[in-house]
């Protein structure tokens, strides 16, 4: 599944989502702090995660504890990873735009 596919809309805390993933809160905050994942924030500073940040916190505990792979690494991945989405985006986009011009064919 495309990171563009998961719902962005913050919903859950800190506690519910280091719950659903098995680690422990100082774990998202260092992930915050060293810049891997940037959850939102609510009015009173709550931190907030969306379905598509669960789903990245999911690949990235996989990359680091199956793999061994350590942060920056695991940064270089995801950015690799989301390039590849928007380019195959493009792609799609590409062949969309060949089709309507072909016809529809």
């Amino acid at each position: 599944m495309n990171r563009g596919e998961y719902d962005t809309e913050p919903r859950y805390v800190i506690s519910i989502a280091a719950r659903m993933l098995d680690v422990q809160t100082h774990t998202l905050r260092y992930y915050e702090r060293v810049g891997v994942i940037e959850p939102r924030r609510s009015r009173g500073n709550v931190r907030l995660y969306s379905d598509r940040d669960i789903a990245i916190l999911q690949r990235v505990k996989a990359l680091v504890d199956d793999m061994g792979i350590n942060l920056p690494g695991v940064e270089v991945i995801l950015r690799m990873m989301e390039r590849v989405g928007e380019l195959q985006n493009e792609l799609e986009q590409a062949h969309q735009e060949i089709e309507e011009l072909r016809g529809g064919k």
